[in-house]
């Protein structure tokens, strides 16, 4: 099965060569799985020809905001829209979780409640579960169709569905403790307040979920998928 990965941003510069770009994280969160991927870098404008391009689809994170007016969100967002018209599986993860959102109707916006970053706790159904985050922005209204299946105290929309073949989360399961350490020190001093910093940086050797996660999207991708 071919996975389309669409990159809407870039790792922080310095980390690229140690820890890889956004896609290159998703491929080794679903390692083991026998996908085939081909990365789309559409913050760059580089776009597939259309849905039939993969078997399913997947969107990265971004420091970029999906209210933002950047050149290639309009042609995202159409595509996002083919591909749900298509019945081929889509995942969003952050940024991605957002656009979809904002894609099909709801509302993305810039918390008015501050950031989330590092170890978080979320609730999916009956199980807790830990993983990275490194958020502001948040989906406060839905998109028609849309179940809200997980969230946490700061983000109450934090995974949903849309549809049979639409499944989007705002934390990060590709993201380790090495990637939050980094960003604590490029993306985050004089932005995020240091009080989440340091408890940021404190919560770095506790354990999260990412691999309960990577087999839940796997799972998705193959059971969505058309054959």
């Amino acid at each position: 099965m071919k996975i389309g990965l669409l990159r809407t941003g870039h790792s922080p510069e310095g980390m690229i060569d140690t820890l890889g770009n956004y896609d290159d994280m998703f491929k080794r969160l679903l390692d083991g799985h026998d996908f085939e991927y081909e990365t789309f870098s559409v913050v760059d404008g580089e776009f597939p020809s259309g849905p039939e391009a993969a078997d399913g689809w997947l969107i990265t994170g971004s420091k970029h905001g999906a209210y933002e007016d950047h050149d290639w969100i309009a042609p995202l967002e159409a595509l996002i829209r083919d591909i749900r018209d298509s019945g081929k599986p889509l995942v969003g993860v952050c940024f991605g979780h957002q656009i979809i959102a904002q894609a099909l109707g709801g509302k993305v916006v810039k918390f008015p409640g501050g950031w989330s970053v590092g170890r978080t706790e979320y609730t999916l159904g009956d199980e807790r579960l830990a993983l990275n985050a490194w958020h502001q922005d948040q989906v406060v209204e839905l998109p028609e169709g849309a179940t809200v299946i997980g969230s946490s105290d700061f983000c109450a929309n934090a995974m949903m569905t849309v549809g049979d073949t639409i499944w989007t989360i705002q934390p990060h399961p590709e993201f380790g403790a090495d990637f939050i350490d980094g960003l604590i020190r490029t993306r985050g001093k004089g932005v995020v307040p240091d009080d989440q910093l340091d408890a940021a940086t404190k919560a770095l050797p506790l354990a999260t979920d990412n691999d309960k996660i990577a087999d839940f999207m796997a799972d998705f991708f193959k059971t969505k998928a058309r054959t």
